[in-house]
């Protein structure tokens, strides 16, 4: 049953994907990313602190979430409570760079979701920006 549940969320990405004519790289675990507009300096690794600007919404477009509104995200790569597909997502990335990173499910709130507004069993797409890191 998960099996088809996973490709079935990965036929729904691939059509995000077409639908809005991205060129998108995917990692061994599922995240497919894009990083669109390169920084410079070293990539980001375990333990440093990223500050990332960012919005999140549902692969039919529904925004969820917006640093507009709450604010640049810092946080510890690898170490704090965010979902694994960001910490993931984030070691791809070097200062300055801005990506978009689709995260399957299971990289990102699983299968309860957050509890708000983000449905359990949902791919999640990230517009987002590497601020700081150090």
């Amino acid at each position: 049953m998960n099996k088809r549940l996973m490709q079935k969320e990965s036929a729904e990405i691939n059509s995000y994907i077409v639908r809005n004519k991205l060129t998108m790289k995917q990692s061994g675990t599922g995240l497919r990313y894009f990083i669109n507009e390169e920084g410079s300096g070293s990539y980001a690794g375990s333990g440093m602190h990223a500050t990332v600007k960012y919005t999140v919404a549902l692969l039919d477009g529904t925004p969820c979430y917006s640093s507009d509104s709450t604010g640049p995200r810092t946080f510890t790569v690898d170490q704090d409570q965010i979902e694994s597909g960001l910490h993931e997502g984030i070691k791809l990335m070097r200062k300055g760079d801005k990506a978009k990173f689709i995260l399957p499910s299971h990289l990102a709130f699983g299968l309860v979701g957050d509890d708000d507004k983000i449905p359990g069993r949902s791919a999640v797409v990230y517009t987002i920006e590497l601020t700081e890191l150090n």
